[in-house]
C-alpha cells in the first residue's frame, strides 16, 4: 500500500487548503482513512477519520466545524478540507490508512499505512 499525500501549501490565517491523498490499493473502498498531523516538537494528532462506505466520519475537537473529510472510492482517493485556517493548524499532515478496520476511529494504532506528509503552513 503506498499513500501519496498531497495540496499542503502556505495560507494567511483565515484561508482554506485542499489536501489529497492518493491510495495506491486494490480494496480501497473498504478501508476506513484518516488524517493526522504533528506540529514542530509536538506529538501527531488526530485530524479527522472516515470510514470505509464515507457514511461516517469523525473529526477532532479542535476542528470546530471547519475541516470536511471525504472519499472518492472510485478514485482511490480521500481529501481534506480545511477552511478557516488558524496558525495554530501548521503542521505536517499524514494521511493514513487502516485495511483491518472499516470504522477505525482516532486510534493511531489502527492504522497500518501512512504517507508521507504535506506541510501546511498558516500565518498570522
Amino acid at each position: 500500500v503506498q499513500l501519496q499525500a498531497s495540496g499542503g501549501g502556505s495560507v494567511q490565517a483565515g484561508g482554506s487548503l485542499r489536501l489529497s491523498c492518493a491510495a495506491s490499493v486494490r480494496r480501497f473502498s473498504t478501508y476506513g482513512m484518516g488524517w493526522f498531523r504533528q506540529a514542530p516538537g509536538q506529538e501527531r494528532e488526530f485530524v479527522a477519520t472516515i470510514s470505509w462506505s464515507g457514511l461516517t466520519a469523525d473529526y477532532g475537537d479542535f476542528v470546530k466545524g471547519r475541516f470536511t473529510i471525504s472519499r472518492d472510492s472510485g478514485k482511490n482517493t480521500v481529501h481534506l478540507q480545511m477552511n478557516s485556517l488558524e496558525p495554530e493548524d501548521t503542521a505536517v499532515y499524514y494521511c493514513a490508512c487502516a485495511s483491518n478496520w472499516h470504522t477505525p476511529g482516532r486510534d493511531q494504532s489502527l492504522y497500518e499505512y501512512w504517507g508521507q506528509g504535506t506541510l501546511v503552513t498558516v500565518s498570522s
